[in-house]
C-alpha cells in the first residue's frame, strides 16, 4: 500500500508540473500561452489517416476519363475558321493585285524605254542628216582629184572623210549603194529614165545622190537612174 500511494503521489506531481503556473484553476479555461500553443499547432497542419482505400479498375477508369472536345465544336473555333478563311480570301485577292500591278509596271516601263529610244532616234536623224550635204562635199572634192596628182592636202582632206564615215557607221547610219538594185520606191527616187539592152526592167543604172540609212530607217531616199 505504501508504494501504491508513492506512485500516486508521483503521478500528481507530474501533472502539476504539465499545468502553468498562471492558469486559472477554477475558471477551467485555458491561459493565453495555452491558445499561442494550439494555434501554433494548427498551423502545422492537421495529419488526415484513410481507413477506406476504393480501388477502380482500369476500364472503368477509361470511361470515366472526359472525352477531349473535338476542334470544330470548341467554343470560338467556328469563329476562328470563318476569319482565317476571309484573311486568306484576302491576302489571295491583294497577290492578284500586285501580280497585276507588277505586270502593268513591266509594260509601262517597256513602253517608255521603246519611246524614249524612239525620241533619241529621231533626234539623232534630225543631226545626222544636216551632216550629209557636208559628206556630199567631200566625195565630189575627191572624186576631182586624181589619185597621182594627190598632195598632202588633198591625203588629209581624204583621212578627214574617212574618219567622219567611220563616225557616222558608229552612229548607225550605213549607204544604200543602190546601183545594180531593182528600184523600190520606199528606198529610191527615179530622177531619170532610160532604155537600156544591156539591163534588166526597173533596175537602178546609176545613184546620182546616195542614199543612207539609219538603223533600220531611211535617213536619206537615194536618187537614181533607173533602166527600161
Amino acid at each position: 500500500m505504501a508504494e501504491q500511494s508513492k506512485a500516486e503521489t508521483k503521478i500528481d506531481a507530474e501533472e502539476a508540473k504539465t499545468v502553468p503556473a498562471n492558469a486559472d484553476a477554477g475558471s477551467g479555461m485555458p491561459d493565453e500561452a495555452t491558445e499561442i500553443a494550439v494555434e501554433n499547432e494548427a498551423e502545422e497542419g492537421t495529419q488526415v489517416s484513410v481507413d477506406e482505400v476504393e480501388e477502380i479498375k482500369p476500364e472503368e477508369a477509361e470511361v470515366k476519363r472526359p472525352k477531349a472536345v473535338p476542334k470544330k465544336d470548341r467554343r470560338g473555333s467556328k469563329a476562328v475558321m470563318k476569319e482565317l478563311e476571309a484573311m486568306r480570301e484576302l491576302a489571295e485577292g491583294n497577290r492578284e493585285k500586285y501580280t497585276r500591278l507588277l505586270a502593268e509596271f513591266d509594260n509601262m516601263r517597256a513602253r517608255n524605254e521603246k519611246e524614249n529610244k524612239k525620241m533619241f532616234d529621231y533626234g539623232a536623224m534630225d543631226a545626222l542628216e544636216k551632216l550629209l550635204p557636208v559628206v556630199d562635199n567631200f566625195e565630189r572634192a575627191l572624186q576631182n582629184v586624181k589619185e597621182e596628182e594627190k598632195t598632202g592636202f588633198e591625203q588629209g582632206i581624204e583621212m578627214i572623210y574617212k574618219q567622219l564615215m567611220e563616225y557616222m557607221q558608229g552612229l548607225g547610219v550605213e549607204p544604200m549603194n543602190a546601183a545594180g538594185q531593182e528600184f523600190n520606191p520606199d528606198f529610191h527616187n527615179a530622177v531619170i529614165h532610160v532604155e537600156d539592152e544591156n539591163y534588166g526592167e526597173n533596175v537602178i543604172v546609176e545613184e546620182m545622190q546616195k542614199g543612207y540609212m539609219y538603223k533600220d530607217v531611211v535617213l536619206r531616199h537615194a536618187m537614181v537612174k533607173v533602166a527600161n
